[in-house]
């Protein structure tokens, strides 16, 4: 029932978001929803948020963005309305939007390895307490020169590999849930772990980044998919994370858009609701 409730919002925007599909001056914030990685991980890059004096971080996205749950749903609605902007995983992104060029420079695997793209991330896993033979086997494949290729194959740049994977005689089922940023690549470590082992279930359960973890710290599964930086409260609670992949966070707008280029100043402006007006980005 509640990713029924969650498909039939994110149809609700599409649908929104279609009747604009001739530009008109207004901006239109689309942001991931409140415990999303890719939102927590794009507010911390790109300053759109604060910090209280008690150490609390306040995320400063302008209240009238539309909010969406999952990266698919908000490809589909900046694409369904010329005068939207939206942001997401590098690796998800295809040809229906265009990506921006961020001060530059372009959101490229290469310009994230040399530093240049000034929005990028770690995907990340994160474990509890001891973990079964074949959660670990699983793992080492993901580190492994073979898992890292998969990492690369599939668009994100690689963590650095541990040397090759020397294969095992695993059997069994995990269960993994997390980030819809991460559960891509992870669908592909999934394929191929498991060509290499027939007697292996794999099951990946998608939603965001803090749902991943907590799952996790209640036990409810073996692996968390989080695209943003573990907590201190999290970390207190049992969980570890370990990085698999690089990830840039990419803006993104409808392909008859006629912007191509933004700073990070003006990416920020625009998401805290400071500028509302496309005139204003092009003056």
């Amino acid at each position: 029932m509640k990713q029924t409730g969650k498909f039939l919002a994110g149809l609700l925007l599409i649908s929104l978001l279609a009747a604009c599909s001739r530009q008109t001056d207004t901006i239109i914030v689309v942001s991931r929803e409140l415990g999303s990685g890719t939102r927590a991980a794009f507010v911390e890059l790109t300053g759109i948020m604060q910090k209280t004096p008690d150490g609390e971080t306040l995320d400063l996205i302008t209240d009238i963005a539309e909010i969406t749950n999952s990266t698919a749903v908000m490809m589909q609605s900046i694409a369904d309305s010329v005068s939207a902007i939206g942001y997401i995983s590098l690796g998800s992104l295809n040809d229906t939007v265009k990506a921006l060029t961020v001060d530059g420079v372009s959101p490229t695997t290469e310009n994230i390895k040399n530093g240049t793209y000034a929005i990028s991330r770690a995907f990340q896993i994160v474990t509890k307490g001891e973990q079964s033979k074949l959660a670990q086997d699983f793992i080492r494949f993901i580190l492994s020169a073979e898992g890292q290729a998969v990492v690369e194959s599939a668009g994100y740049v690689s963590a650095g590999n541990q040397g090759a994977y020397e294969g095992s005689s695993a059997e069994g089922k995990l269960v993994i849930s997390g980030s819809s940023s991460v559960s891509p690549v992870m669908e592909k470590l999934k394929e191929a772990y498991v060509a290499l082992h027939p007697a292996v279930t794999i099951e990946i359960h998608t939603s965001d980044s803090t749902t991943g973890i907590n799952t996790v710290i209640a036990g409810a599964c073996h692996i968390g998919m989080t695209s943003r930086t573990v907590t201190a409260t999290e970390t207190a609670k049992g969980v570890a994370p370990l990085t698999i992949a690089m990830d840039g966070i990419v803006v993104i707008v409808s392909k008859e858009n006629p912007i191509s280029s933004l700073t990070k100043d003006q990416i920020r402006a625009v998401f805290k609701g400071e500028i509302t007006s496309w005139n204003a980005l092009s003056e």
